[in-house]
């Protein structure tokens, strides 16, 4: 059973993968692709997938092994073969991030706003702790230790946090379509959002990425994949710790919408095609 600061849902949302690591492809590949085979896979052939984008054999394992005990994934056998299969724990958490990763979400000047407030006991400060942790991981800003902004658009998600860290009877939230601030709402944003290291995030994502894919031709579905997975690796928490500021709210110079460009570009151009390599890998007979 899961602790009440721990529960299984808040669990599977986690960010703390380092992108690049095995953990992190890993957790990327099952749900672009793994999911898109039906949720299953045979851990020979998600050896020889993981693999292609330079994931050893025992990496791939270990790495298999610690999601299997988060909870993300469980064995099963299919047609004797060996393998594992996303569990209903982990759809969910990556269904809820599919239109977050694949369709960045942009507010609007006159959009409303969700104020979340709350005061919870030093009983719960594992679940306080883990609370701010995850609204600010999912793109709120901090206005005050008990008082977060979010775009209303994340209502829903932050509404699961609370019921998930089980703090429903000590947060209240607001809709508000109007906030008052003594300076101007950039100066706002820039208090209540570290804009500087999600822009570095932006800007870091577009000097590694944007030579390559200005460079791309046609490529082999193999290929797609192995280009395409380690750019959505980097990519899929940037729309999380990005909220999507109105940009009268942003520095001028603000870099979110050319990576927001990049990552459609790509997604268009090899998304498809690394998932038909996966399917053929997924679909062979075993030898």
């Amino acid at each position: 059973m899961n602790s009440p600061t721990e529960p299984a849902s808040a669990i599977l949302d986690d960010f703390d993968s380092r992108p690049g690591s095995a953990t992190s492809l890993i957790r990327t590949v099952l749900g672009a692709y793994v999911r898109d085979v039906g949720g299953w896979v045979a851990i020979a052939d998600f050896v020889e997938v993981m693999q292609a984008v330079g994931i050893p054999p025992e990496s791939t394992r270990i790495a298999v092994a610690r999601l299997k005990k988060k909870g993300v994934l469980r064995p099963r056998a299919r047609d004797g073969r060996s393998g594992y299969e996303v569990t209903e724990q982990a759809e969910s958490m990556f269904t809820r991030g599919d239109p977050r990763i694949f369709g960045f979400r942009q507010m609007a000047d006159t959009d409303p706003w969700r104020l979340i407030s709350f005061t919870i006991p030093e009983s719960q400060r594992a679940a306080r702790h883990q609370l701010r942790r995850r609204l600010g991981w999912i793109g709120c800003g901090t206005v005050s230790p008990g008082l977060w902004i979010a775009p209303e658009y994340l209502a829903t998600e932050v509404g699961d946090i609370v019921d998930a860290l089980g703090l429903t009877e000590y947060v209240t939230t607001f809709v508000s379509t109007s906030v008052f601030v003594p300076d101007s709402m950039g100066d706002a944003a820039a208090r209540w959002w570290d804009l500087g290291g999600i822009a570095a995030r932006h800007r870091d994502f577009l000097d590694r990425h944007r030579v390559a894919l200005a460079a791309t031709g046609e490529v082999s579905p193999r290929e797609a994949f192995v280009r395409f997975v380690p750019l959505l690796d980097e990519w899929r928490i940037i729309p999380y710790v990005d909220p999507g500021l109105p940009e009268g709210m942003l520095p001028a110079d603000w870099p979110g919408a050319d990576s927001v460009h990049l990552f459609a570009s790509a997604r268009d151009h090899y998304l498809d095609g690394s998932r038909d390599w996966v399917r053929s890998v997924q679909s062979r007979l075993p030898a």
